[in-house]
């Protein structure tokens, strides 16, 4: 009797092709490692809000950048390389284009985005020091001149315009340079007459990073001077910026 209900049992299932009995058996899972930098955008995402970006590192300022521009993959090695060849995010954001497309992995896209970031930077600033007068916004000032002369490879010379408030209501960069080109005081003391300024603020970087004045940089700003005085425009200072530091004319005795 036990058999007989065994066998209408097992002909009552009928035939089940292998391939239908194969996969009802579950397969083991196979463990793949996971890519370390996974997650690792929206933590760092994360940690920069928290902060409002104190204690972020120069690379990691470059990921987050780099996040809006390569939407996949670890950019971690690209920032770090970047700030490798380059020396910090400020000159980073501040060297040639073809000098940054010429790394791997950098396409016109990022590039235009490191240059788009540092503009609205220097705008920033430079809207900063023009809410307040120079007395007042020092600091400011200063900020703004490290900011857009103080990574520059070749010599600029600058002037920063302001009204009778000692505002800034102009900046703007002089053909020529110091040591290299002449720098016309007549010019000058002409734009100023133009924009009806009554203080001017010289500018100029030193890129070999040294910022003590040259016998030249003190000829230029005696005669700048003079002619000046002549109109009744006082000169408030001539700054020489090199890198992080400066040199302040007024804060030297030498104006």
């Amino acid at each position: 009797m036990s058999k007989k209900r065994k066998s209408v049992k097992e002909s009552s299932l009928g035939y089940v092709p292998l391939e239908v009995q194969f996969s009802l058996v579950p397969l083991p899972k196979v463990e793949q490692e996971k890519p370390h930098h996974l997650g690792h955008r929206q933590r760092l995402r994360e940690r920069f809000m928290e902060s409002e970006g104190k204690g972020i590192a120069d690379y990691e300022i470059l990921e987050l950048l780099l996040f809006a521009c390569k939407p996949q993959g670890d950019v971690k090695p690209l920032a770090k390389e970047l700030i490798a060849k380059f020396g910090s995010l400020t000159k980073v954001l501040n060297a040639p284009a073809s000098e940054l497309l010429a790394i791997n992995g950098m396409g016109e896209v990022t590039v235009t985005t490191f240059k788009v970031v540092r503009e609205a930077g220097l705008r920033l600033l430079k809207a900063e020091a023009q809410k307040v007068t120079v007395l007042q916004g020092w600091k400011q000032v200063l900020d703004y001149c490290n900011a857009v002369m103080g990574a520059e490879r070749k010599e600029q010379f600058r002037v920063l315009y302001l009204n009778q408030k000692s505002m800034l209501i102009a900046d703007e960069v002089q053909y020529g340079t110091i040591d290299q080109a002449p720098v016309y005081p007549r010019e000058i003391i002409k734009r100023a007459l133009e924009l009806h300024a009554a203080h001017l603020i010289l500018v100029h970087n030193h890129p070999s990073g040294d910022p003590k004045p040259s016998r030249e940089d003190i000829e230029i700003t005696k005669q700048i001077q003079q002619g000046a005085a002549a109109l009744g425009i006082l000169i408030h200072d001539h700054l020489i910026i090199a890198g992080n530091k400066h040199y302040s004319f007024a804060g030297n005795g030498l104006l």
